[in-house]
């Protein structure tokens, strides 16, 4: 080849729909402007920007009945519903054993559900003079982005919780939000969840009580105590001697377990006699 002959470039790869639909979604959270929140090493609030007052102020005034000037002092777990205190607690007092006294541990989704957001927090160990002296917590309220607009409810009831369209899950030091429609199964482990799609799945820190308020109950179902399906990906239904499954539409084609509770009610949505 002569050295004066130009050197062939491979032609760039066009992006797919999902990249771009990922960078626009990356994009979108660096505009965010997030909470911060200080808490001493008893986790408790020293200082906050206006953003978390705008999120933990509400949360205060509606669940504990505490004015805003009031959350100074404030252990920040007691701000959120007895559900997610246990992650809550375990995010902020997971340490690495024989590492880094400030290494942080991944980012996780917290729902809030006073007054009704979804977080993804971030916390970090500060180190001082001393040693560990308190955490930063960071979040960014991803809620108009993975929930539909609050529904209206009766001025005697309780606001509904806002449905979801997508789920926020990190992935590979990323985050990532799975379109609904995507969805086969969850499944269940205390906390957690397996968000489980027609070719791949995911671990999400919210739980099958938090997604099943969000969920449109005619399309997803818990039928049984750690599984919720989708019936636009049910396959098969399996009846045997005592039991009665549901094949989904998963690479596995996964058996998925019917509670005798739930059995009446799937057979009618389905409408099998």
């Amino acid at each position: 080849m002569n050295s004066k002959d130009p050197i062939a470039t491979p032609a760039p790869v066009p992006p797919t729909p999902e990249s771009r639909q990922n960078e626009t979604f990356q994009h979108k959270l660096e505009q965010f402007n997030p909470g911060m929140v200080w808490l001493d090493a008893h986790g408790h609030i020293t200082a906050f920007n206006d953003v978390a007052v705008q999120v933990l102020g509400p949360a205060g005034e509606q669940s504990l009945g505490i004015a805003q000037d009031r959350l100074l002092g404030m252990d920040v777990i007691e701000l959120h519903p007895e559900r997610s205190r246990d992650k809550l607690r375990f995010l902020l007092q997971s340490t690495e054993p024989g590492g880094c006294p400030v290494k942080s541990p991944a980012p996780v989704a917290m729902m809030i559900n006073i007054p009704d957001r979804i977080l993804m927090i971030k916390v970090s160990k500060m180190m001082g003079g001393q040693g560990t002296c308190g955490t930063c917590m960071i979040f960014y309220d991803v809620t108009d982005i993975t929930t539909e607009p609050p529904e209206l409810a009766a001025s005697n009831q309780s606001p509904m919780p806002r449905r979801l369209f997508k789920i926020p899950v990190y992935q590979k030091n990323r985050l990532i939000l799975i379109d609904l429609k995507d969805v086969v199964r969850f499944q269940g482990d205390g906390h957690y969840t397996t968000i489980v799609t027609q070719d791949d799945q995911y671990l999400s820190n919210l739980s099958l009580s938090d997604l099943e308020r969000r969920l449109d109950g005619n399309i997803y179902l818990r039928v049984h105590r750690s599984h919720i399906v989708s019936l636009h990906h049910a396959v098969e239904l399996v009846r045997a001697e005592e039991s009665v499954s549901l094949v989904m539409g998963d690479l596995q084609k996964t058996s998925v377990p019917v509670s005798r509770t739930r059995v009446a009610q799937l057979k009618e949505v389905l409408g099998v006699i």
